[in-house]
């Protein structure tokens, strides 16, 4: 617990260290979008919908906060770079229907079941602009697990929580994206985003308390739905 405790509050300090950098650069590239300012940056919220693929449940059930900062370098006319903070809450959530289900040694049923993952995540792209400023493009992101939790609630009401410490997430972990922003009005996007992972989420493959499956690649796998505004 106490080592566990240690690795938050580093993971916290580094977020802090990285957010206070991206928001000084940020300053200093300020800017209205769209003049021939080589970087420009913006803010952005929105919501992740999210599940866990490789743990036998299936649905975008969880959800979550997706928000941060994001810095575009112009390379080209119609061409820029982009990175983004963020703060990025994923995980998987059961449905009524995928319920109840048995534990590993058929002891136990549960009827309820969640994991909670938040990260601190840095996403890379490369993007194309149209003529109205809409664009889309594809890059990969690297996160950093904060904090994780795996909750399940047996037949009898009675929860458990010490799921992510049997079976511990990753510290980190590799994304592929896809993402668009369609011009809303001046510095508004909407943007709409898919993420996956390049390697599995979870130590040990996709074991947990309800599988023993431990040569699967458990992977994140979202959709976001945010919005943009740039300086």
């Amino acid at each position: 617990m106490i080592n566990k405790l240690k690795e938050i509050k580093l993971a916290q300090k580094r977020l802090l260290l990285i957010i206070s950098s991206l928001y000084l650069f940020t300053n200093f590239a300020y800017g209205q979008y769209g003049d021939d300012k080589l970087f420009y940056g913006g803010v952005i919220l929105g919501t992740n919908f999210t599940q866990v693929d490789g743990d036998n449940f299936a649905g975008y059930h969880k959800v979550g906060i997706n928000g941060g900062f994001i810095v575009y370098a112009k390379l080209g006319q119609y061409v820029a770079a982009s990175m983004e903070l963020l703060y990025a809450q994923k995980g998987a959530r059961a449905s009524n229907g995928q319920l109840p289900a048995r534990s590993l040694d058929q002891s136990t049923v549960f009827t309820k079941f969640y994991n909670k993952l938040n990260y601190a995540e840095i996403p890379i792209m490369l993007n194309y602009f149209d003529e109205k400023k809409s664009n889309f493009g594809a890059g990969f992101s690297y996160s950093q697990l904060v904090s994780s939790k795996e909750s399940y609630t047996t037949s009898s009401g009675a929860v458990i929580e010490n799921g992510a410490t049997l079976y511990p997430f990753r510290k980190y972990d590799l994304n592929f994206l896809l993402n668009g922003n369609a011009a809303l009005y001046k510095g508004l996007f909407l943007n709409l985003r898919f993420a996956y992972s390049l390697i599995s989420i979870r130590n040990g493959g996709s074991r947990n308390l309800l599988t023993t499956n431990q040569a699967r690649q458990i992977s994140n796998n979202i959709w976001t739905f945010r919005l943009m505004y740039m300086f």
